[in-house]
């Protein structure tokens, strides 16, 4: 996997544009941290490739609500004390 920096993205875009099918995929780095990916599409997989990235996010998002669970110390609620806490989270919301 290639790694471009977003100078790089600017000033050697046709590069990076030639190169992209055959890497498909590469990060683009800003400061020498990845901030996003790039990755080679095409009509026949564009609608495959978009319900793959968005069940990624989907997959992630879950990860990190977890991971902020557990250190709430959430993770070892009761189900009793759960449906407490939907209930007192929609009178709030009522109000």
């Amino acid at each position: 996997m290639k790694f471009i920096s977003v100078r790089d993205l600017r000033g050697k875009s046709a590069d990076i544009w030639r190169d992209l099918p055959d890497e498909r995929e590469m990060i683009i780095t800003s400061n020498g941290r990845p901030v996003a990916i790039l990755a080679a599409i095409n009509e026949s997989n564009l609608e495959e490739s978009l319900a793959a990235f968005r069940q990624s996010r989907a997959v992630d998002a879950v990860a990190s609500m977890q991971r902020r669970s557990v250190a709430r110390g959430n993770d070892a609620l009761t189900p009793d004390e759960i449906d407490a806490e939907i209930a007192a989270a929609r009178e709030a919301r009522a109000r």
